[in-house]
């Protein structure tokens, strides 16, 4: 598949239903500059959207992948070579991920194998390695779906980090022998986590408006701050709200105004 050819023939039917980059990318619930990028011939359209894209374009897949439209007695071949190109490059692409998820993981590997020698060594046991042997093994259990599966691994990934959070920070104050770790790390790690998949199912709804979502889950962090106060003062008599904290929420303000100012002068522009 010729990238740029497919790119340049989005274009050209996108012209044709006299639709901006910006209106092809909002019915279809992405970002203009995913768009732009199929056009110049960057990337190509997940698969998950393809049907989509060519109904709003009045075209097939087969024209699509091919970069042309096709004539009826051409069909058939074109579609087979399409379908050949198309599993080559879910091949390469798994090939490609799978040496990626390998080196990776050999290298954590490797990080605990030192740790393991070098207390062994030191110690003449398992002692302190415990801990970052654990903290690796979490880390590589949390990061290998988005490694391995790339941008649709990132739902996996959160439901590993929700899994496995408490019984990594059980473990984890069970070595250091402080029980505050899983008390209160539990307690703010179920806060966090509820936050963290509002925010990403507010990215999957809402995937054409990036900066809007950004400004949002920024805003989000106010009450989800005051949340963690809460519960901190509850279990270590933490005061509610201090100096710090006051500013923090300033500067959240900003942040977020500024981003739905650059968010609605970009669609303005659009």
């Amino acid at each position: 598949m010729n990238q740029k050819k497919i790119g340049q023939f989005i274009a050209q039917c996108r012209k044709k239903k006299n639709l901006t980059q910006a209106q092809l990318a909002e019915r279809l619930n992405i970002t203009d500059r995913a768009v732009s990028k199929w056009e110049t011939g960057n990337s190509m359209p997940d698969s998950s959207i393809m049907l989509e894209l060519c109904e709003i374009l009045g075209i097939t897949v087969n024209e699509l992948l091919s970069g042309e439209e096709i004539h009826m007695e051409n069909y058939e071949t074109r579609a087979d070579e399409n379908l050949l190109a198309l599993k080559q490059q879910d091949e390469n692409n798994l090939s490609k991920n799978i040496v990626i998820s390998i080196i990776y993981s050999m290298t954590l590997i490797v990080g605990i194998m030192v740790c393991i020698i070098c207390d062994i060594a030191l110690s003449g046991g398992l002692t302190w390695s415990l801990i970052p042997l654990t903290s690796i093994i979490f880390a590589w259990a949390i990061s290998f779906p988005v490694i391995i599966m790339g941008k649709r691994g990132i739902a996996v990934s959160l439901i590993s980090l929700s899994l496995f959070i408490l019984p990594y920070l059980y473990v984890l104050s069970r070595l250091i022998r402080v029980t505050s770790v899983f008390t209160i790390g539990a307690a703010m790690a179920v806060i966090t986590m509820l936050y963290v998949w509002l925010v990403f199912g507010l990215f999957r709804r809402y995937s054409n408006r990036v900066l809007a979502v950004w400004g949002t889950a920024v805003l989000l962090l106010i009450p989800l701050q005051f949340l963690i106060n809460a519960a901190l003062s509850k279990m270590i008599s933490e005061p509610l709200m201090d100096i710090w904290d006051v500013l923090t929420t300033f500067i959240l303000l900003i942040v977020a105004f500024t981003i739905f100012i650059c968010d609605y002068v970009r669609r303005k522009r659009a």
